[in-house]
Formats: structure tokens, sequence, C-alpha cells
């Protein structure tokens, strides 16, 4: 799985735009150690990735991104006893036909939230309809 790759298609596809990965790092040089943000439409997504090369922290960056936007909790991760996080697959003509939709459907003075929810509704039925429900995360 390319975490970051999906992210940024995910948020792109969503009309987000693509998401700024902000790294930082501490220690001396043979421990460096990097601390990685991701933000989205001006807010941090999921509480960030920690890791000894920049790459492994975009990467743990990005999943918690992706479980920040499925609605995840970082205290549900595994090993907690709660149900795996559902993920539906990404289509992106599918999902930019949905918000469109959405956007024709909705009230004039309805909020981004709403037309995005909306949009999120009017996809997984259709994927549903279609047979292509979620599928569990490994």
């Amino acid at each position: 799985m390319n975490a970051k790759g999906e992210l940024i298609a995910r948020l792109v596809g969503q009309g987000q735009g693509a998401p700024i990965f902000e790294a930082v790092s501490h220690g001396p040089a043979h421990e460096r150690l990097f601390r990685v943000q991701v933000i989205a439409s001006g807010r941090v997504l999921g509480v960030g990735g920690e890791g000894r090369s920049k790459k492994d922290a975009e990467r743990l960056a990005a999943e918690s991104a992706m479980r920040a936007l499925d609605g995840v909790s970082e205290a549900e991760l595994p090993g907690e006893e709660t149900e795996s996080p559902v993920r539906w697959p990404i289509y992106s003509g599918v999902l930019e036909a949905a918000l469109e939709t959405a956007l024709e459907l909705s009230s004039d003075d309805a909020t981004l939230d709403e037309v995005r929810a909306d949009a999120a509704r009017l996809y997984r039925d259709l994927l549903s309809e279609l047979g292509h429900g979620p599928e569990a995360e490994a």
C-alpha cells in the first residue's frame, strides 16, 4: 500500500487539492528523528507520523490522515478491541460524479461539509448497488 499516494489521490478526488506534508527533524545526524503532519484544506489531519527517515514519517502521517478521513480515531488502532476500519475503493470518476450530483441537488445555503456528506452517501450507495462495497483493511 502506498499510503501517501492514496491520500493524495483521495483528497484531490474529493476536490480538496493536494495535501501538504510538513516535516521537522530532531536529534543528531546519526539519530535523526522526523515528525510529519499532513495539512489539507487548512486543517491538520490525523496525529502525524514519526520515524527515523522522512519517508517513513510521511507514510505514517498519511496513514493517520486516511484514518482521520475515515472517521477512525487513533484510539481505535489495531490492538484495541474494535472492528477493523472499513475502506471503500476509490474510483475517481464515480466520486467526481457523486460530488457534482450532490452539489446540483444541494440547497443554495448548504455548507461544503453537507455537500461532501451527501456526495459520500451517493458514492457509497452507488458502489453498494454495483457490488463494489468496502474492503476491510488487512
